[in-house]
């Protein structure tokens, strides 16, 4: 790879952080050796002025010096004020690799990076493009997972993908580097469900699937921590959009998300929120807000129930509207193809 003068590496999770901020040293070295060409400042005891140093020096016994920062969000406005003007003109025989952390991040540190180099996000994508960065990992593995084992870590896994490191590691322990594992083998080593995306409830829920929109909702608020209320506000947001759409002349996805003011990004839920209003027509929306309002009223101690209750009963409703609407939908199939016989 052609490199860069600075690189700021930022994510939520700190194993996916050090695994890319360890990918991207490894791809600046080539085929040097890292550990010569590699200076790294962490702790609270080194100074900008000290990586502006670091950052200065030339290289000795390689072609490229790569200088590793930790912790830079712990830098002020103030404080990054002579690490941007290094980056303005900075040394085309170093590398800086910036690693977020310690608070947040000075705006305008950020946007000497973008200028000067590249900003790295160290995160897992969302949609079709995370099991492919599964897939991706698992290639790279010290294991080899068959099909149905791959799909079983990725599904128990959920969000929680900075466990798989260290589950590859143990398997590759038990059975041995580049072993060949099916289900079987992995199941004992997975531990207990991770976290799941919100949007994985709301998809059972409009689904109709209220077994799996129950076992979504105990992961969210097990291994994700999600309080009730964010809950809540989270199917809250997804039929208040129904609501909005309900009865609106718009014609189409782009129409939708003009109507939601979902401008600057992906407009699929407002095409989501489009289809499943068609889906379910006037009363069920209604009866779904009129539900939401009482779950509200119920986890503010209108109602002596435990919060996760509250909850189970609020989703096992809302999904058999969704389960009345798609048997509703099945019906009128099928006395469209008879009488069209």
């Amino acid at each position: 790879m052609a490199a860069l003068p600075v690189y700021l590496v930022r994510g939520d999770q700190p194993v996916l952080l050090a695994d890319a901020v360890k990918h991207l040293v490894g791809e600046l070295a080539g085929g040097g050796d890292a550990g010569v060409m590699t200076e790294e400042l962490a702790g609270d005891e080194y100074t900008v002025g000290a990586l502006v140093d670091a950052a200065q020096t030339p290289p000795f016994l390689a072609d490229r010096r790569i200088v590793v920062a930790r912790d830079v969000g712990r830098f002020s406005t103030h404080d990054v004020v002579p690490l941007v003007s290094y980056l303005a003109d900075p040394l085309n025989t170093t590398s800086l690799v910036l690693v977020a952390g310690g608070g947040q991040l000075a705006r305008p540190l950020v946007e000497a990076v973008r200028k000067a180099g590249h900003v790295v996000d160290a995160g897992v994508p969302g949609g079709r493009g995370r099991a492919t960065w599964l897939a991706a990992r698992l290639k790279e593995g010290p294991v080899r997972l068959d099909g149905r084992a791959a799909a079983l870590v990725g599904e128990h896994l959920g969000d929680d993908v900075d466990r798989l490191g260290s589950l590859l590691e143990m398997l590759a322990a038990a059975y041995g580097p580049g072993a060949r594992v099916g289900p079987e083998e992995v199941t004992p080593f997975l531990g207990g469900a991770g976290s799941v995306a919100p949007w994985e409830l709301t998809d059972a829920i409009d689904r109709g699937d209220t077994a799996a929109a129950l076992t979504t909702l105990r992961r969210l608020a097990g291994p994700g921590g999600r309080h009730p209320l964010v809950i809540l506000a989270t199917l809250h947001t997804h039929f208040a959009r129904m609501l909005r759409l309900d009865g609106a002349d718009v014609a189409d996805e782009a129409g939708a998300a003009a109507l939601l003011g979902i401008t600057g990004g992906s407009t699929f839920p407002a095409k989501k929120a489009l289809l499943q209003v068609r889906r379910l027509g006037h009363a069920p929306v209604g009866r779904a807000i009129h539900l939401l309002a009482e779950a509200d009223l119920a986890l503010k101690g209108a109602v002596d129930w435990p919060a996760e209750v509250v909850l189970e009963v609020l989703v096992a409703r809302l999904s058999a509207l969704g389960r009345a609407a798609g048997a509703g939908a099945a019906r009128t199939r099928r006395s469209g193809g008879r009488s069209g016989a």
